[in-house]
This record gives structure tokens, C-alpha cells and sequence, in this order.
């Protein structure tokens, strides 16, 4: 491991900040397809080699392989395989009573056409409804692509605890699991970060800035009311508010800023670097809005805090109410305030 670098798997290394591709997909603005591409290019250029996508993001797989196509045409095969890519595998909701072995390869020979690819990287496997048990025989099926060569590695996204530790009793050889760490919300060391480190499971975090919510943006902001620009700050405002309102919201930036002048960087980048630091974290998952936006998440891999930095910040941390309990547990109720947001049954009907 270096800092700019992580080893997922023997012989498979991953940069350890990830481009996201969250952004790309509907819901967060008109795309434009060409500076797209462009952008995702200039991602690779700063050094940010790894990408994620999701069956479930529209239009963003068939993106990210035109840029590995336009990398291979233009620079050559050796260029185009220092890309990678990571992908989900998202059983619909409804689907879940009845899923195959055939649903499930389906959805990765969909991804695999989409990304212009014989094999996928990682693919990282979702289940929305633990009354519903069919996700470890669903995971057996994945693991059967994995050793015909179709899939190079298999991770997980937003299992908690238990269901995890359910999978890797089965002998499924998870690398990897997805979830949302933060300044904001720490579920994950509440318990499973422990079963990761015994089984050599490595965090890829999402939601590390909070859908942008920690930047100088929002420093000394008015509190915003609904309704908000988009899902992704409706998803986090609703984060802010279990960390503990506004208020401590607030002074959380400041701390940031604090930090962020002494290291000459952001406060998003000083956010980002706090939980590349956590424990069985390999890597942070970010967006980019443009190619300058690139070059400044490539920052992140440069930033080592020092001791006064992780005091200042956990000071604030410590004032919290939560959230609380298990990763994604808040999430998959999906009468809650954080569940009914959520979009459950993207898979049907696309091709």
C-alpha cells in the first residue's frame, strides 16, 4: 500500500480516491455525453484511476466505457487497462421474492456490454429487503461468474453486520464492501469494521463530503429549506440532521476550514482525507464536476493530518447524536425519513 495506492486483491491495485459516478446518472442535471467523456479522461490524468458506476445509474456504465474505449483508440490497450472500473449489481426490489441465477447473470453481461469489457473489474453486490433471504444463494451465483472469468472481484454495498458476516460464513470471498463513512456519520466502526478487519475486507466510502454539503460553500450558510437542489443534498441534509442540526453542522466547518488552511487545500479535501485514515478503509468514492474539480480530489492522496488536526476534529465528532446503529439500517426502512427517498426498482425494463 502507498499513499496514492491500495492493493484490493493480490495483483489487483486500486488508486484510493475513486471517481463516482452517482453524479452522471438522472436526477442531478442535463448531461453533456462528449464532456463527459472528457471529464472522465482528465480524471485519469490526475491521477485518479479507478471508477464507480452502477447497473443502476442511467447512462453512466455506457459512459465510462466509451472514455476506456476513447483511452484504448487514442493511447493504447495498455492505457485503457490501467482504468478501472467497478460496477453494482442492484436486484430490484420487486424482484427480490423470485430472484435466479439467470437474473443475476443477466445483469452482468448487461454491464459487461455496457462497459466494453470482457471482464468486470469488481462488481459489488446490493439487497433491499433482509425479510426477503435469498441474498447469500444470490451472492453463490456471483461468485460462479467470478470463477468462470467474467468478474475479477466481488464486494458487497450497505450490507451491516450480521447479513456480511452471513456471507463470509458461506465462503463467499468478498474483497470489498461500499458504504457511506463520514465526518457526519461513523456507522461504520460501530461494529463493522471489526468483522472487516478479520476477514480482510476493505471499505470503499461514499459520501465522504456529504453530496457537497462540507465545503466553503455552506460555511456561515442560512440553514437551506426544502426543497433541495437535488436527491443527493436531500439524502445528506437529512444526515446533518441526525450528526446533531445545523448548529454543530457549523461548527464542523469551521474545524475543517481550520485544518484546511494549515494543509493549503479545502475543507472537501480535508473531509475526504479524515476517513481515508479510518480503519479497513481503502479508498473514498467522489464526484468531479469539471477537470479542475478532478485535479483537486487528486489532492486528497497527498494530505497526511497530523495529530492537532485529528484532535480538532474529533472534539466535534464527539458533541454528536448519530446517526446511529448499523451501516444502512436508517436507509432500508423504507417508511423512515431516510428510506422513503430512496428509488427501489431501477433495474426494470432497461436493457
Amino acid at each position: 500500500m502507498t499513499a496514492k495506492a491500495f492493493e484490493l486483491s493480490p495483483g489487483y491495485t486500486i488508486s484510493c480516491v475513486i471517481r463516482g459516478g452517482w453524479q452522471l446518472a438522472g436526477g442531478h442535471g442535463a448531461i453533456d455525453r462528449q464532456q463527459a467523456v472528457a471529464d472522465l479522461i482528465a480524471t485519469f490524468d490526475a491521477g485518479i484511476r479507478t471508477y464507480d458506476c452502477a447497473d443502476i445509474y442511467t447512462g453512466v456504465e455506457e459512459l465510462i466505457g466509451a472514455a476506456r474505449l476513447r483511452l484504448a483508440n487514442e493511447r493504447g490497450l495498455d492505457a485503457a487497462t490501467k482504468m478501472k472500473v467497478h460496477t453494482k449489481l442492484v436486484p430490484d426490489l420487486e424482484r427480490l421474492s423470485n430472484i435466479s441465477r439467470d437474473y443475476i447473470r443477466g445483469i452482468v453481461e448487461q454491464s459487461l456490454r455496457r462497459l466494453k469489457t470482457e471482464r468486470l473489474d469488481l462488481v459489488q453486490f446490493h439487497w433491499w429487503d433482509y425479510a426477503l433471504p435469498g441474498y447469500v444463494e444470490a451472492m453463490g451465483w456471483l461468485n460462479e461468474i467470478r470463477r468462470e472469468g467474467k468478474v475479477r472481484n466481488i464486494g458487497t454495498t450497505n450490507f451491516d453486520t450480521p447479513r456480511l458476516a452471513e456471507i463470509l460464513a458461506a465462503g463467499v470471498p468478498l474483497v470489498s464492501q461500499q458504504l457511506q463513512y463520514s465526518v457526519l456519520d461513523q456507522r461504520p466502526a460501530n461494529s463493522l469494521a471489526a468483522l472487516a478487519s478479520r476477514h480482510g475486507v476493505s471499505f470503499l466510502c461514499y459520501g465522504s463530503v456529504a453530496g457537497g454539503f462540507l465545503s466553503e460553500k455552506w460555511l456561515g450558510a442560512a440553514e437551506p429549506q426544502t426543497p433541495l437542489e437535488n436527491r443527493s443534498l436531500v439524502k445528506y441534509k437529512l444526515i446533518i440532521d441526525d450528526f446533531g442540526g445545523w448548529e454543530l453542522f457549523q461548527e464542523l466547518l469551521r474545524t475543517l476550514k481550520a485544518v484546511a488552511d494549515r494543509h493549503g487545500v479545502d475543507i472537501a479535501t480535508i473531509a475526504s482525507a479524515w476517513v481515508l485514515e479510518q480503519p479497513q478503509v481503502a479508498a473514498v468514492i467522489v464526484g468531479a464536476r469539471n477537470q479542475a474539480h478532478a485535479l483537486a480530489n487528486a489532492r486528497i492522496m497527498d494530505v497526511a493530518l497530523d495529530a492537532d488536526d485529528r484532535a480538532r476534529i474529533a472534539a466535534v465528532i464527539a458533541q454528536s447524536r448519530g446517526p446511529l446503529g448499523d451501516v444502512y439500517t436508517l436507509e432500508r426502512d423504507r417508511h423512515g425519513r431516510h428510506g422513503s427517498i430512496m428509488h427501489y426498482n431501477l433495474n426494470a425494463g432497461r436493457k
